[in-house]
């Protein structure tokens, strides 16, 4: 048993060293940055749908209050805002093409994590603040035309609902996100440097 443990202790503290090339590398990576690129614009399309969601409600209904009017329009410009700001950090990594330069999709990268850590920090309990305004507004006239109990239920679900996406879920999206860019970033500057030891002096 001793020798086992010895042979894992060895074998743990034995470190090779693998020459890989950096145009294997940029494979490797290609996927993953495919994968940001195709989240980032999922979330684009789904904040979209939301704004047109929303918006709609002017089309099919015919609301008599002014509060409720006042609600919808700050949630619209709230998820237009929001919208736009997802746009702007998909740009950073949609317009690059990594493989022909990976020392400015770099750059890029770190810019991009930066806007994420901003999008859900501060500018993230902006736009919660302005659901929570715009929905109790629009709540407002809606609610008047259910029961008690089923407001009571309207509004625990809201506010559930709420909690749950800034807490629960932003923890979580933060977290794996965090990782995934943080390690998308090593992996480039691996490359940028293995590129640089390939470039001759000039």
């Amino acid at each position: 048993m001793q020798e086992f443990e010895d042979i894992k202790s060895i074998w743990h503290n034995h470190s090779v060293e693998v020459k890989i090339s950096a145009g294997e590398m940029l494979q490797q990576a290609k996927k993953e940055v495919n994968n940001i690129r195709n989240k980032s614009l999922l979330n684009i399309i789904g904040m979209g749908l939301s704004f047109v969601a929303v918006a709609c409600l002017w089309l099919f209904f015919d609301f008599n209050s002014w509060t409720t009017h006042v609600g919808i329009t700050i949630l619209i410009i709230a998820i237009a805002i929001y919208t736009f700001i997802l746009y702007r950090g998909h740009q950073l990594i949609s317009k690059t093409d990594f493989t022909a330069n990976p020392h400015d999709f770099l750059n890029k990268l770190r810019a991009y994590q930066i806007s994420r850590y901003s999008l859900y920090n501060r500018l993230f309990w902006i736009y919660m603040i302005a659901l929570c305004v715009g929905s109790a507004l629009f709540f407002f006239e809606i609610l008047s035309y259910f029961s008690f109990w089923k407001q009571i239920l309207v509004v625990v679900l809201s506010l559930a609902w709420f909690i749950f996406c800034s807490t629960i879920l932003r923890n979580i999206v933060i977290k794996k996100e965090k990782e995934r860019i943080a390690l998308l970033i090593e992996k480039f500057e691996r490359i940028s440097a293995q590129f640089k030891e390939q470039t001759p002096n000039s």
